[in-house]
């Protein structure tokens, strides 16, 4: 085989591997940002902590959101959902940037699969 088609091919087969890794671990980010709270199921995300957030600006205690299955839950304690979501976000957004710093840093198909 040609070096330069062989050179090209393990290229491609880099690419691949690396964008496998990070949607894997986007996947693993996404699964691991979800808040079970009186039988409902809230993925965290930026939209769901803001939207919290303004309700505390505005001095609610309490609230009934919609959660991921379009069920209304009841949320007693604003506050300490608003501190345990903010909790779970900033803990796998950490989780999240370290990992993807590992990958980045890898240069062949080998060390990619050996994480």
């Amino acid at each position: 085989m040609d070096a330069r088609l062989e050179k090209a091919l393990e290229f491609s087969n880099y690419m691949a591997t690396l964008n496998n890794q990070r949607r894997i671990l986007h996947e693993k980010f996404i699964e691991n940002s979800v808040h079970y709270l009186n039988g409902g199921k809230f993925s965290v995300d930026r939209e769901l902590i803001n939207f919290c957030s303004t309700l505390k600006q505005n001095d609610q205690t309490s609230a009934i959101l919609i959660d991921d299955n379009n069920t209304p839950v009841e949320i007693e304690d604003l506050d300490k959902f608003l501190d345990d979501i903010l909790d779970i976000y900033f803990t796998n957004t950490y989780e999240y940037l370290n990992q993807y710093n590992e990958i980045k840093n890898k240069r062949s198909v080998k060390d990619l699969i050996d994480l």
